[in-house]
């Protein structure tokens, strides 16, 4: 194949199938880097391969993360494991900037796109990717990666207020990942309770307006708000913080 756009786009979809994703993510870079704004399938494809290739990593995290708070403080052993975690974290670091550049760099996907929603979409993705770099960051760094993190949220819940009704599915995931952040990184759950809740009942009230099959993706991410709040509604204010392994809530 030569690697025109849509040769790329069909070997994504082929690399998705065969659930080669880190193959997948390498075609649609190739597709983001032609200077044209992005499809909302092709948008959607850049999503999974990324969502993926760093989610495998985020289980190897906390699963090594797992056994060295199981480990004999005197084991020998730990030292290997601890190594295994920092390469784990280098791996998570570039894939995770990988990303990041694609979205943020000069002529990147939120500075080209031409429409509210793919830059509610992008700026959804850096906020998750900062996210995931806060996790297992620490000190400074993981400051800067919840400030950032906090501030890709912050802009597109904006924009996605004014720009999209309350019941689209990508407000309502933006709403979803933005109160898992208040939860698990800055430790705030009467915030993520609030931001989870508003969004939540902003959206119930208009489901019975929505097409089929916009309604089961929307449907969907309510869900996954409320058994949040359910979660949530336990907790005190600050345990968030100790638990930043992505474990303790959903997020999409």
């Amino acid at each position: 194949m030569s690697g025109t756009r849509e040769e790329n786009v069909y070997m994504a979809r082929l690399a998705e199938q065969a659930e080669r994703y880190e193959d997948m993510g390498h075609y649609m870079t190739s597709v983001a880097n032609m200077g044209h704004d992005l499809v909302v399938e092709e948008r959607n494809l850049l999503s999974v391969a990324f969502k993926n290739a760093v989610s495998a990593r985020r289980i190897a995290w906390r699963s090594v993360v797992t056994m060295m708070k199981e480990e004999n403080p005197q084991s020998p052993a730990l030292e290997a494991i601890n190594d295994y975690k920092l390469k784990v974290e280098a791996e998570l670091t570039s894939k995770c900037h990988e990303i990041l550049n694609l979205l943020t760099k000069a002529d990147g996907l939120i500075a080209t796109t031409q429409s509210h929603e793919g830059k509610v979409f992008y700026q959804k993705m850096q906020g998750d990717y900062y996210r995931y770099l806060a996790e297992f960051s620490l000190g400074d760094l993981q400051k800067s990666n919840a400030e950032a993190a906090y501030g890709a949220y912050n802009e597109a819940y904006a924009l996605a207020a004014t720009a999209l009704p309350p019941t689209h599915p990508l407000r309502l995931g933006l709403a979803l990942n933005f109160s898992v952040f208040y939860y698990e990184v800055y430790g705030q759950t009467e915030q993520a309770c609030q931001l989870a809740k508003a969004s939540y009942e902003a959206a119930f009230a208009d489901m019975g307006s929505l097409p089929e099959d916009q309604y089961k993706d929307s449907e969907a991410i309510l869900t996954l708000l409320r058994d949040n709040l359910t979660l949530w509604s336990g907790s005190k204010e600050g345990e968030g913080a100790a638990q930043q392994d992505g474990t303790c809530c959903e997020d999409l």
